[in-house]
């Protein structure tokens, strides 16, 4: 299945969702994630039409559901992209749902498992937008938008993910999530990328913690 999606309308669409967006999740997030997905797009044969359109739409329900936590972003976001990619009236049915599953399964959450290989590589997209160098200052800059500690001890970090502003920072948000996100990748070319930015991100942290012991 090929179409040729307009990208000019898709990207003007989407990017009126992010006027106010905070910058863990701005509209440059959305461009690196795009960037991330044609290129394993094009390492894993995936029709590439569908994923930039995907990957473009992916996160237009996010403030919706940062105003009220009972929204799912993927769930109202498939939702949103649906109604554009109607107007837009230029993509068979069968284009407008291989989208809305890869928006609904980039989140992984309830029954919406990626299955298509385009899903799959948006899945693995956003998650290594977490990790690496990018995942570090998305970190921290998450901990300065709640107000978080820079770092808390090393040593007493748990499997809870709840967020409390006492204890949470980008450490533990490393121990208990960005640590993990590697083993979680979907294709081979994520799983490849995914390695080199767990290693960088294993050295930061081993040389924070060296630094705030004052070893170096």
């Amino acid at each position: 299945m090929t179409e040729s999606i307009d990208r000019s309308f898709i990207i003007q669409q989407a990017k009126q969702y992010f006027n106010d967006a905070k910058p863990t999740h701005d509209w440059c997030h959305v461009v690196r994630v795009h960037a991330l997905c044609m290129h394993i797009g094009l390492v894993e044969n995936a029709d590439m039409d569908i994923l930039s359109c995907a990957a473009y739409l992916h996160d237009i329900g996010r403030i919706f559901e940062e105003q009220d936590a009972s929204v799912c972003h993927a769930e109202k976001g498939a939702e949103i992209a649906h109604e554009i990619l109607l107007k837009a009236n230029a993509y068979s049915t069968e284009f407008i749902e291989s989208v809305l599953h890869c928006i609904l399964a980039h989140r992984f959450r309830n029954n919406n498992v990626p299955t298509s290989i385009e899903a799959k590589i948006l899945y693995d997209a956003d998650k290594l937008d977490a990790i690496g160098a990018i995942g570090i200052a998305r970190a921290y800059s998450y901990a300065g938008e709640h107000n978080q500690q820079l770092v808390t001890s090393f040593d007493s970090f748990s499997e809870d993910l709840t967020i409390d502003h006492n204890t949470h920072s980008p450490v533990k948000e490393y121990n208990v999530k960005l640590s993990k996100i590697r083993d979680k990748m979907l294709t081979d070319e994520g799983k490849r990328i995914a390695k080199g930015r767990d290693t960088f991100m294993r050295l930061y942290f081993s040389r924070l913690q060296d630094e705030i012991e004052g070893v170096l």
